[in-house]
């Protein structure tokens, strides 16, 4: 495998496609080639081009998750979502923009199963072990989305800055189709490069996990008001951070015989964030 460092933004996404990846914190990435979940003949380094640091509402998408949890000019779902988000470690090498782009942690994605993600016609989880998996969107593939980062930035309302475009962090998502499975499908040789998060009147990141830390949402629920209107996304429940319309469109969950307590769960979150907000 060749690692490349490129002197330039230019160069980087010149260098990328046909088998390379861009590599900022590597927390994501270098697992998924190790298993051979990922493959890449080249490690295109860009960790110096990306921007990086907190302007005002722009967050610079090499900004850690570290360097996110404790500042303070930035929302509290925001905050709290990157302080729940992994462990210590991971949170001083892991960059917002990577977080964003995280693959599913379902476990026959994992264990290379030739499930929907990876070309198949068949979602092995709904016949099979799936009590982490989605109780949304789930009609060809039930994997969860692991982000709360994302989940809070689509609540928040948050934009973003490509190499080739902006768009709203909701509009980076979409349910992998049998002509994409890509649940966030960039372009060859887009990087991420900013984000804008507006500051709303209030808002908060609640999470329902396994243990007490260091462990993905089962249920995760972020919050926002401002002027009066209010949006809630989900994390876990879903391929993609979930956009609720509604605490009543958890009406419409369509849970698997062993994720029905996800809904429960998601109501109690909901309700506490409403209250919280």
């Amino acid at each position: 495998m060749e690692l490349l460092r490129p002197s330039s933004l230019e160069e980087a996404t010149a260098a990328l496609g046909n088998g390379s990846r861009a590599l900022v914190g590597g927390t994501e990435l270098v697992p998924l080639v190790r298993d051979g979940l990922v493959q890449a003949d080249t490690l295109v380094d860009v960790r110096d081009l990306i921007p990086r640091g907190i302007d005002g509402s722009r967050i610079g998408a090499g900004t850690t998750l570290a360097e996110l949890e404790v500042e303070p000019q930035i929302p509290e779902a925001l905050r709290e979502a990157c302080r729940l988000a992994a462990s210590p470690q991971l949170r001083n090498m892991g960059s917002v923009g990577g977080n964003l782009l995280q693959s599913t942690r379902c476990w026959y994605w994992r264990l290379k199963y030739p499930c929907y993600l990876h070309g198949g016609d068949v979602c092995h989880a709904k016949a099979g072990e799936h009590r982490e998996h989605a109780i949304f969107g789930n009609e060809r593939c039930a994997s969860a989305h692991p982000s709360d980062v994302a989940a809070a930035l689509v609540a928040l309302g948050a934009s973003m800055r490509t190499t080739s475009r902006e768009l709203p962090v909701a509009d980076l998502y979409r349910l992998p189709t049998d002509d994409n499975r890509d649940v966030a499908p960039l372009e060859p040789g887009e990087l991420i490069l900013d984000l804008d998060v507006p500051t709303p009147d209030s808002s908060v990141y609640l999470k329902a996990m396994e243990r007490q830390r260091y462990a993905f949402p089962l249920v995760g629920v972020a919050a926002a008001r401002t002027a009066g209107t209010t949006r809630i996304a989900l994390a876990g429940v879903a391929p993609i951070p979930w956009l609720l319309a509604s605490p009543e469109a958890l009406d419409e969950a369509t849970p698997l015989p062993r994720t029905a307590y996800k809904v429960d769960i998601a109501r109690a979150l909901v309700r506490r964030a409403l209250e919280a907000l």
